[in-house]
């Protein structure tokens, strides 16, 4: 496997998953992450065992597992001076120190920018924070579900105005998994120059910027015109002005989305694969300027073509259509989805308990088209020896570091 990132050394201090999931993306890309827990209470989110109502597994622990594979623990405590000076001795070694924590927590456990900068000059030194580094709220926490989601327009644009309230985040650490890849690339970058310069760089990547890019096209335009766009309610139909951009309830309930952006060449091809070709010929249709100006009759057709049919039907047989299109999935369906499944996107890792392995999910990017290969997350402090030893350091001095409880 393609590891482009061996030979790097990062030293994470974070917790939760947004910072965290950046660390997995570099240990899967080959990096040594070593992940500084406190050495009796751990990663908090180790005792995060319900998610969305479902109970989890301590040891097959998939909350913890998606942003904490391929890693290894140290359990350091660094509120105490002994816990950072070993804090000081791995960040001698390391080429990213990567933290999620606030700036009040950086500096009174003194492992903010300028204390890890006097250690190691030329580190990376990389936040995540949940609304940046920058203005009145820079001590301010947060998760994905309050500045990815809420606070930064979302949850608003997501949800109909129809209904009485906003639309909730559905999907647990969702703002968490895409900002850690933004702090993953903006690490690579980093080291790049490094390497180009010989200059370590800070840098900031926060869950509300990683909410403005992911909406970056529609908040320009609201930037650019004043007027603020949200979904629309649930319906089987195309749009008011492409018949051929629409969601088309089957027979059996199930749904199928057309999303043809230009129909030019598409409209012969689209009306024969739904059944009805005898609307390729309705001269109503017979250009795109005259489907888009009688879109309501097109989808009015469409409609009544898709809901002849189960959405099994529908899945095999657009296979051929020209047009873009896709079945609206469950994630229960995505486990089962060929194309997904022949790019690799499940990998297996074995579980702390011994059992099956466990299957988590591939990050975005794929280096020369092989498989991922990872280890599965770390128990707390599961390293700490380890690595304290590959530091040089002496039995008797990890044993009285125990003893003082500065590391487990």
């Amino acid at each position: 496997m393609t590891q482009v990132m061996k030979g790097v050394r990062v030293l994470e201090v974070a917790q939760f998953t947004f910072v965290p999931a950046a660390g997995g993306i570099l240990a899967d890309w080959g990096a040594d992450v070593i992940k500084v827990e406190h050495p009796v209470r751990g990663d908090t989110q180790r005792g995060f065992l319900n998610m969305g109502g479902v109970t989890l597994d301590p040891l097959r622990h998939t909350l913890f597992e998606h942003p904490n594979r391929g890693k290894r623990s140290v359990g350091i405590d660094i509120s105490t001076p002994e816990g950072q000076e070993v804090l000081y001795e791995l960040a001698k070694t390391a080429d990213v120190f990567l933290t999620n924590y606030l700036p009040q927590v950086r500096q009174k456990n003194k492992f903010d920018v300028e204390h890890i900068r006097a250690v190691n000059p030329n580190i990376v030194y990389a936040r995540g924070s949940a609304l940046g580094n920058k203005g009145p709220e820079r001590e301010v926490g947060g998760f994905d579900g309050t500045c990815f989601w809420s606070r930064s327009g979302i949850a608003h644009a997501m949800t109909p105005a129809e209904l009485s309230g906003p639309l909730t985040q559905g999907i647990p650490a969702f703002g968490d998994s895409i900002g850690g890849m933004f702090i993953a690339g903006g690490i690579a970058g980093a080291l790049l120059h490094r390497e180009k310069t010989g200059e370590g760089v800070e840098m900031d990547v926060s869950l509300l910027s990683a909410a403005w890019w992911a909406s970056g096209t529609l908040v320009s335009q609201v930037m650019e015109t004043d007027i603020l766009t949200r979904n629309g309610m649930p319906s089987s139909g195309g749009s008011l002005r492409n018949p051929f951009m629409g969601n088309f309830q089957t027979a059996d309930g199930g749904t199928i989305n057309l999303c043809m952006v230009s129909p030019t060449g598409l409209i012969r091809d689209t009306f024969e694969h739904v059944g009805v070709p005898q609307a390729a010929d309705d001269p109503r249709f017979a250009d795109v300027l005259l489907l888009i100006e009688n879109a309501g009759a097109a989808s009015d057709i469409l409609v009544k073509a898709f809901a002849s049919k189960p959405f099994a039907y529908w899945r095999d047989h657009l296979k051929t259509m020209k047009g873009q299109w896709a079945p609206i999935q469950s994630f229960r369906d995505l486990l089962t989805d060929e194309q997904a499944l022949a790019n690799d996107m499940i990998i297996e890792v074995e579980g702390a308990d011994g059992g099956k392995p466990l299957r988590l999910v591939r990050g975005p990017v794929q280096y020369d088209g092989q498989p991922l290969e990872t280890t599965r997350s770390p128990q707390a402090s599961e390293h700490t020896e380890l690595v304290l030893m590959e530091l040089g350091l002496e039995w008797d001095r990890i044993e009285a570091l125990k003893a003082k409880g500065a590391i487990a």
